[in-house]
């Protein structure tokens, strides 16, 4: 019940924000909110460190706006068409690394998406450097999506809805088999467990959220380029689920809404560092967000090891252990003959 009441408020919380913050930004936080539970979805529950996953966020990114553009596709299908070619390429990257295992499966899965980079790059239809630029919002259903304020809650169904796929994998059966891969692989194969064919499951359907993320991303921002396929993007996904918590439901969300909100109010926290202390070094704190989120990650793993969210959920569950502990003895001890 407790967690019903919490998804609701925040669900409020959601559809109120658009009065009190830019909408344009509020999106931005939901599609990365929305990449890194895809990826948490492969590493936090099946136990797989891709180091490509880049490649599924930019390719959606580059077939939306290539539908929306040039082929003059609605909405609708420029999206399903974007998640359809993210899913594909997870199929072909997950037939070739999935029969590999720990670091193994990372570097092919980082080489695999350095080609779809160089490939992005050359490609005609990419624009190379300069991107996809000006692709259209057009409408949805009738709603004008040009205006920021519809196209949020558009944005916010969006996310909603893969987040609550993603809710449904997890407790399904399908999710159970991919946690017991997890913690022990090889039990899970004397079982009887095709674990092979899990793991691909897992990988082209966190490919293809991921994908949704990118297309969304690139209806907001109107623009894809090549920032969203560098190997950087996998890394700072990375560092988004470990901030907010590997594993869990929620702490990827809020390693997104962290990581980006620090990337982009860094230059306004150095400008008001710098008139507070009269250290000018602060005013180009913006331009070094790189060591500020370099930081953020090591202070992460070596105070919180579970994450911002897995710590608090550890700290609840210690809390109540203890007073389930204290009721017990006090039960006892009232029940203890003189």
């Amino acid at each position: 019940m407790n967690k019903k009441i919490l998804c609701m408020v925040a669900l409020a919380i959601a559809l109120a924000a658009p009065m009190f913050a830019y909408p344009v930004f509020l999106m931005k936080l939901l599609c990365f909110g929305l990449f890194a539970c895809a990826f948490n979805l492969l590493i936090g529950y099946t136990g797989l460190l891709s180091f490509g996953h880049a490649a599924f966020l930019g390719t959606g990114g580059y077939v939306a706006g290539y539908a929306l553009t040039t082929l003059g596709l609605p909405v609708p299908l420029g999206i399903l068409l974007a998640v359809l070619a993210a899913g594909v390429l997870g199929l072909v990257m997950g037939l070739l690394a999935i029969r590999r295992q720990g670091i193994y499966f990372s570097m092919i899965t980082l080489a695999l998406a350095q080609m779809v980079y160089f490939a992005a790059l050359r490609a005609p239809f990419t624009h190379g450097e300069d991107g996809l630029q000006g692709v259209p919002r057009g409408s949805l259903f009738g709603l004008d999506l040009s205006n920021d304020l519809t196209l949020y809650y558009v944005v916010l169904a969006i996310f909603v809805g893969g987040f609550a796929l993603i809710v449904r994998t997890i407790h399904s059966p399908f999710g159970q088999v991919l946690k017991a891969i997890k913690e022990n692989e090889p039990r899970a194969i004397s079982l009887g467990y095709d674990v092979d064919r899990y793991k691909l499951l897992a990988f082209v359907l966190s490919a293809a959220l991921a994908g949704l993320a990118g297309a969304t991303k690139t209806l907001v921002l109107s623009f894809e380029t090549l920032t969203d396929v560098h190997w950087t993007m996998s890394g700072l996904v990375i560092l988004m689920t470990l901030v907010g918590g590997m594993g869990t439901l929620v702490g990827p969300i809020v390693g997104a809404f962290l990581i980006v909100s620090l990337e982009n109010r860094l230059g306004d926290l150095g400008t008001w560092l710098a008139e507070a202390t009269h250290i000018e070094w602060f005013s180009t704190l913006g331009e070094s967000v790189g060591i500020v989120t370099g930081l953020v990650f090591v202070a992460c793993v070596l105070l919180f090891r579970r994450g911002v969210v897995g710590e608090i959920g550890a700290f609840v569950a210690s809390r109540q252990s203890a007073g389930d502990a204290g009721t017990v003895t006090r039960a006892g001890a009232a029940g203890t003959p003189p």
